[in-house]
């Protein structure tokens, strides 16, 4: 599929560094190597959080350029987008004029679900969640929530008793009741903590079509913010 491919998108911060280079090397394909236009790395131009100042694995799954669960801030979605069309219309000119035009309507209807996500979340700044890995950093920056603790001690690294008595703690001195979990991280080690902290656990999919009505970037985020919404009014 690589050999045949014309534009290759890739996440970038070293999310693929694990996978993704063997299988270009063995594609043999100059259109999506590192530089063609072939070839987008939506992480450039982001401003990445999170970036280590020292390189060391004994402090879990770090990633040397950045926390690279960037999606969630809209911001950073304009910034792909722009880059995304102007990566097509130098691999197909004749089709530049439309992909101008599809990145004015994509932002225009992001201008929009903006000031709705903003309105919607605006009751609860500074609202506090916990997470089970870092990867709500860029939603909680960009809405102003704030992250009180992660279930994992270290990013990858599965939750100790002595971890999770820690932060049943900081949740209860901070009176943080809104746990995160995407679909494959343990729910029921969430849950363990949620009920000694009386706090409700929310499944947050980050990825458009992880559970129904979330087809598109847009429903996704539509439900990721109405959902953490409704959690924050039944806390309060």
């Amino acid at each position: 599929t690589l050999n045949r491919a014309d534009v290759l998108i890739e996440g970038g911060a070293e999310l693929e560094l694990g996978w993704l280079p063997p299988l270009l090397e063995s594609s043999r394909n100059a259109k999506i190597a590192a530089g063609a236009p072939g070839r987008i790395v939506a992480s450039h131009g982001v401003r990445m959080l999170e970036t280590p100042l020292t390189f060391d694995r004994s402090n879990g799954d770090v990633h040397s350029l950045g926390n690279p669960h960037f999606m969630l801030d809209p911001v950073n979605v304009r910034i792909i987008a722009a880059q995304i069309a102007e990566h097509l219309a130098q691999v197909d000119p004749a089709s530049a004029a439309l992909y101008k035009a599809n990145l004015a309507t994509f932002g225009a209807k992001l201008d929009v679900k903006m000031a709705e996500w903003r309105t919607q979340l605006e009751p609860y700044r500074g609202a506090k969640i916990v997470t089970y890995h870092k990867d709500f950093v860029y939603l909680a920056e960009r809405f102003d929530l704030r992250v009180v603790e992660t279930l994992e001690p270290k990013p990858g690294i599965s939750p100790s008793p002595a971890h999770l008595a820690k932060v049943i703690g900081a949740m209860r001195a901070a009176s943080a009741r809104v746990i995160l979990v995407q679909p494959y991280q343990n729910r029921r080690t969430a849950e363990t903590v949620a009920r000694q902290t009386d706090a409700v656990v929310l499944d947050m999919p980050q990825q458009p079509g992880a559970r129904p009505n979330t087809d598109t970037y847009f429903d996704l985020m539509d439900n990721m913010v109405a959902t953490l919404a409704a959690a924050f009014r039944g806390q309060q």
